[in-house]
């Protein structure tokens, strides 16, 4: 059995606690936050769950197993930094950290300190997602060419990160999660209407050597709100709506391809449309899914599906975009990235 303690009961915390209540083999013991009145409502919804206003009341328990945050991103690095020094598993909410630096950090702890630290990033469990990651595997829709995702909605507004540290987070996920492949590059750009400089609008293009490309439209000010992903081949396509009650994933049987070279030069395309199709999908709640695969992994020594190593890559690619937006849209190498994190001095993993 293994005992979980949450930190944070904002506005994520009280899904975590409900599903880690329900998930096997855990036994939530103690729920974190700094405001009394959540703790109130803690009380009244799980009366045998232990609230604290102190963090460290959970990190040096050392009753307490595992460690799950669900606070700030700015507070993430420190607060699992000190968990790990602790010897206990972390499973930290999305994104993992606000810089690449510390992700790496956490990471290289991670495992000298031989605990797991894994990264929530729900979409990762949903039916949608595992049907698309299949259709791709198994090259149903030929030669992947494009994946283009809008999220965007109005509000919330954030006062400490920008659009797509806030919403591009599941999208770059489910990104990396289906294509096996390494982008090498990334463009952004993005524009804010407050005054506090925070970009509310932004578009992404992450870019790869293979000649595929995925882009991003993120926005706080949509009077609609939308959740909508486009997965192309060359033989079939995939729309998934993440809004759609009941048909989330339509594959289309629309393709094209060019016949020989030259009709390839000559722009002579060949298009192919047929039936559309919808798969069933696993309806399992999502979170739950990350739950039980979180404990699954400390019991059993496995590697998770949504994995540090696949979180620290998102915050890779939001760095990126960052910077390339100051630099008003310039394409941003992540291999520079790659190699600035090999200098990381070692005395600062030696704590």
């Amino acid at each position: 059995m293994i005992n979980i303690g949450i930190i944070g009961y904002g506005y994520w915390g009280p899904n975590l606690v409900r599903n880690f209540f329900a998930a096997k083999d855990c036994c939530v013991r103690c729920v974190a936050d700094a405001r009394s009145d959540r703790l109130e409502q803690l009380g009244k919804v799980f009366p045998g769950i232990t609230g604290l206003q102190d963090a460290d009341g959970i990190i040096r328990d050392p009753e307490i197993d595992a460690v799950v945050i669900a606070t700030p991103v700015f507070t993430h690095f420190s607060l699992a930094k000190e968990a790990i020094l602790q010897g206990k598993h972390v499973l930290i909410e999305k994104p993992m950290t606000s810089s690449l630096i510390e992700a790496e950090i956490l990471l290289n702890l991670a495992e000298q300190k031989n605990v797991l630290l894994m990264v929530d990033h729900t979409f990762l469990y949903t039916g949608a997602v595992e049907k698309m990651k299949q259709l791709v595997e198994s090259r149903e829709l030929g030669n992947i060419k494009y994946l283009d995702s809008t999220r965007i909605n109005l509000g919330l507004f954030q006062s400490d990160v920008n659009v797509l540290w806030d919403l591009a987070p599941h999208d770059i996920s489910i990104l990396n999660y289906i294509i096996n492949e390494r982008p090498y590059s990334v463009n952004a750009t993005g524009v804010t209407h407050t005054h506090n400089a925070i970009e509310n609008i932004a578009y992404l293009t992450v870019n790869y050597s293979s000649g595929f490309i995925a882009h991003f439209n993120c926005s706080w000010t949509s009077p609609v709100k939308v959740r909508m992903m486009l997965i192309g081949g060359d033989q079939k396509m995939i729309l998934y709506n993440d809004l759609e009650p009941t048909e989330k994933v339509k594959i289309y049987d629309t393709g094209y391809h060019h016949k020989t070279d030259e009709e390839k030069k000559r722009i002579l395309v060949d298009y192919r449309t047929g039936d559309i199709h919808v798969p069933k999908l696993n309806t399992s709640e999502a979170l739950l899914g990350m739950a039980n695969d979180f404990i699954s992994s400390i019991t059993e020594s496995k590697d998770p599906r949504s994995s540090a190593q696949l979180g620290l890559n998102v915050v890779q690619i939001l760095e990126a975009s960052s910077k390339s937006i100051k630099q008003n849209g310039r394409e941003v190498k992540l291999e520079s990235v790659n190699a600035h994190i090999q200098h990381i001095d070692q005395t600062v993993l030696s704590f």
